[in-house]
């Protein structure tokens, strides 16, 4: 058999099982904590950059939801200022990397779910152990602690589609609500803008929104000069 048939198979081969540049599903890295955005989205510093996480499998309540607040607390209490290793699986639409994180040997998405602040997300959690996370989830509303103790909670994918996350609690600054055209952010600031503020159009505000939750869930902030 001709040998140029043979590497160009074991070629194309090769490409798809590299797939395409950048995080790798199968790679860890590891960073201290240095914020915590809300339940389910932290930020860690590498040896090179920060890098946004948002965990795995998991919804915790919103910032404006009962229980967001503790939800954050929780986390927070679990990974601020920890050495933190990130089991990564994707990259999401708002190009947070998607990930497990352990913190001094604790499986950190697990340990939310059994203490009662989130939700097992079902639509993104695919892997083996998401069915041992259901049995938590359930384990948790059981015992109604956490977010459980409300009988019937609000999923937060829920609360943000009824566009109660265009609503930003009273200690955070609000932007005008748009009917047309986007939010534009910040990449390197993480300031958000509305149309008709004075840097809606910055040279680095490439990150488009179509709701200011969106953007606060992708760990922006509103900008002051933006704001009503």
């Amino acid at each position: 058999m001709p040998r140029k048939p043979l590497f160009l198979t074991a070629l194309l081969f090769l490409s798809l099982l590299l797939g395409s540049p950048g995080i790798c599903p199968c790679q860890t890295i590891a960073g201290r904590v240095v914020s915590v955005a809300d339940g389910d989205t932290i930020t860690i510093l590498t040896t090179a950059k920060q890098i946004k996480i948002r965990l795995y499998g998991i919804d915790t309540p919103e910032g404006g939801q009962e229980f967001g607040q503790k939800a954050k607390q929780f986390t927070s209490s679990l990974v601020y200022g920890k050495q933190a290793e990130v089991k990564v699986y994707d990259t999401d639409r708002y190009g947070r990397t998607v990930g497990v994180v352990l913190v001094e040997g604790k499986n950190v998405n697990e340990e939310i779910i059994r203490a009662g602040y989130a939700w097992q997300f079902q639509k993104y959690c695919s892997e083996s152990f998401c069915q041992s996370w259901r049995k938590l989830a359930e384990g948790a509303r059981t015992q109604r602690i956490g977010l459980w103790r409300d009988k019937n909670p609000t999923p937060p994918w829920e609360w943000r589609r009824s566009g109660q996350g265009d609503t930003v609690s009273s200690s955070t600054p609000s932007l005008p609500r748009v009917d047309k055209g986007e939010y534009h952010g910040n990449i390197k600031s993480q300031a958000l803008h509305a149309p008709g503020c004075q840097h809606y159009n910055c040279k680095n505000c490439t990150a488009m929104f179509s709701s200011v939750a969106d953007a606060l869930k992708a760990g922006y902030r509103t900008h002051d000069q933006c704001t009503k």
